[in-house]
């Protein structure tokens, strides 16, 4: 390089931001900067525009990160590495953040021509007597750097914990910025080893348990939220049933709990079960086991799977414990009902028929039957007939919506979709079973029970696997 180009070089890395081109609504072309890579901010000299991280702090970070996958030190002395940028991180801002993140994600890939040749390799000797070397080889070479970065991190005491915390800040940046996929899916991939249902384990979680983890109830309990410390303890009574997954590098965290009321039949109405003055159920008569709230409660676990598990272990502990029980269903809200229905009132009430859309103009003494219409008195349910045409047509919609499967196969429901997957079927329908403000807003107060009958989980696998819904003969009287 002569001495004009070195100087040309420098000289560059101070000026304002890259320029590119646009046009503006009145067809002139501007100049408009543009954000440096980060390529470009590891060979420059000072911050420019926006940026979080001068170029000599973006260095020091990801030579700190380069000292962790350092193959010449301890795994021990790695994890204190990776805890001092863990500690950095949680006192950093967000944008330093975000530059930490890039780092990760882009200067810890794959080496391109490492993972050309071992593929070479492979295709060479796949046919030969002996391709096991070359299947390690390609193996060696796909295991990037940044997988043993994010291992070292999950070393030390809090790494884990770290890390989940770390996917569920990057999650909602993923939209807005392509750089963190790798990242992510990296992340994805080690969450699904390492939270293998094999490597969790069930507890129980009673009313004798530590005031924090009842606490963590309160905090992440996402379908029937608890009120009080009264609520709680309701639900943890001498006929309730609570319990959770576990990681033995999350001891005090559950990952995802169920709460379970002990019956002798299967519930239809919420409010009995949150009644905090109700007398506790004779488990000697308990005959079915009410699944009434699951919730997941790490969002950076988001993609890991293990509700099902978790149904399965819950199911063999009760059998164990109660070995009357019969009958294992729960008590679901179906959360898509009413944007579903605010979308497609108008195509139901053509699947009605003329006769319905009579019965349904007198009933709302109207000439004509609109959504709008509908859709209003649906608001309140209360006010409703349970005989009523009105009452009848709401519970065939809401059968059509549980029955209807998206474009990618699967059914628009979340919770249908998570129950029917696990081998249950669609049971029955329950009218104003929560009649909560937000059991109206989001279902009209509309429950719905999905039956885990353990004779036939295979079996509804199977037809769910065909694209077939598994539902009871109610359900199927009340299609269109």
């Amino acid at each position: 390089m002569t001495t004009s180009s070195w100087l040309r070089s420098k000289v560059s890395q101070l000026m304002p931001q890259a320029q590119g081109r646009a046009s503006t609504k009145v067809g002139t072309v501007v100049d408009v900067a543009l954000p440096r890579s980060m390529q470009q901010r590891l060979k420059g000299v000072v911050r420019k525009g926006q940026e979080a991280l001068s170029p000599r702090e973006l260095r020091r970070i990801l030579t700190e990160l380069r000292s962790v996958v350092d193959e010449r030190i301890s795994e021990v002395e790695a994890g204190r590495r990776a805890s001092v940028i863990a500690q950095w991180y949680a006192k950093a801002d967000d944008g330093a953040r975000l530059d930490c993140l890039v780092l990760m994600s882009e200067q810890f890939a794959h080496d391109p021509s490492v993972v050309k040749a071992a593929h070479v390799q492979y295709e060479v000797e796949r046919g030969s007597a002996a391709p096991g070397q070359a299947e390690i080889r390609l193996r060696q070479a796909l295991d990037s750097p940044r997988t043993r970065l994010l291992q070292r991190f999950a070393g030390f005491a809090q790494g884990m914990r770290f890390l989940v915390n770390l996917r569920a800040e990057l999650l909602p940046m993923l939209r807005s910025d392509k750089r963190l996929l790798a990242l992510d899916a990296e992340l994805a991939g080690l969450f699904s080893s390492w939270f293998d249902v094999a490597f969790l384990e069930l507890r129980r979680i009673s009313w004798d348990s530590p005031a924090s983890l009842i606490e963590k109830l309160i905090q992440y309990e996402a379908v029937h939220a608890i009120r009080s410390w009264a609520d709680v303890k309701n639900r943890l009574d001498s006929d309730r049933r609570c319990y959770g997954f576990f990681h033995p590098h999350m001891p005090d965290e559950p990952l995802i709990f169920v709460e379970v009321a002990l019956l002798d039949q299967m519930a239809d109405n919420m409010a009995p079960l949150l009644d905090e003055s109700a007398m506790a159920a004779d488990l000697n008569k308990a005959t079915t086991a009410i699944f009434y709230s699951i919730s997941n409660t790490q969002a950076g676990l988001r993609g890991v799977s293990f509700g099902d598990s978790l149904i399965k272990h819950v199911v063999e502990a009760l059998q164990e414990e109660f070995p009357k029980l019969r009958i294992f269903a729960t008590l679901s809200p179906i959360p898509g009902l009413r944007a579903w229905m605010t979308r497609n009132t108008a195509a139901m009430l053509e699947l009605a028929g003329p006769k319905a859309l009579q019965k349904l103009a007198q009933a709302l003494s109207s000439e004509q039957v609109t959504p709008e219409l509908l859709l209003a008195a649906f608001d309140a349910p209360a006010k409703l007939d349970d005989k009523s045409i009105l009452c009848k047509f709401l519970l065939q919609c809401a059968a059509h919506y549980l029955c209807q499967r998206g474009k990618d196969g699967k059914p628009l429901d979340p919770v249908a979709r998570f129950h029917l997957g696990n081998g249950a079927r669609i049971e029955r329908l329950n009218w104003i079973a929560d009649s909560s403000a937000n059991g109206v807003r989001q279902s009209f107060a509309l429950m719905v029970n999905y039956l885990y009958d353990l004779k036939r989980l295979d079996k509804h696998r199977r037809q769910f696997a065909q694209g077939k819904i598994p539902t009871s003969g109610a359900i199927g009287a009340l299609e269109f």
